[in-house]
């Protein structure tokens, strides 16, 4: 199954892209000053990591549906270490899960990660062709 998306240039620096899944939502990319854009958008290299906490969170949060945890908040941080040689890719990424709820299990939490970062997380098989990825996580009882 092919998917879609394009960008839209709008002027200096700054496109707007959409999705062929999701067609009325638009992102904003745009560049930093120095590199003539006005900081007002996401750089692609950004999108990435943020596409990453996004796959991999909605693996986790159904696997943690699932396995009947109850968990009332979920955040994902990425933070990406860059190569300084062009292009510049990721060498590492850091996912950090903060699980909120009532008595979740941390066995139930470790293994929805290893699940997303395994088998479900495309995003996450695209990038770990480059980038070694390692994940952490903290439980918050809500």
């Amino acid at each position: 199954m092919a998917k879609t998306g394009k960008v839209v240039w709008k002027g200096d620096m700054t496109f707007e892209g959409s999705s062929g899944a999701y067609p009325g939502g638009v992102i904003r990319f745009d560049a930093d000053e120095a590199s003539g854009g006005h900081d007002q958008g996401f750089r692609p290299m950004e999108l990435l990591l943020t596409a990453l906490a996004g796959c991999t969170a909605m693996d986790v949060i159904s696997i943690l549906k699932k396995k009947k945890q109850d968990v009332t908040g979920l955040e994902v941080e990425t933070e990406g270490v860059v190569v300084d040689e062009y292009p510049r890719v990721y060498s590492h990424i850091t996912i950090l899960y903060r699980v909120t709820g009532h008595a979740v299990d941390p066995v139930a939490v470790a293994r929805a990660i290893e699940l997303s970062e395994t088998r479900y997380c495309s995003v996450s098989g695209m990038l770990k062709a480059k980038a070694e990825i390692t994940t952490r996580y903290e439980i918050h009882e809500a």
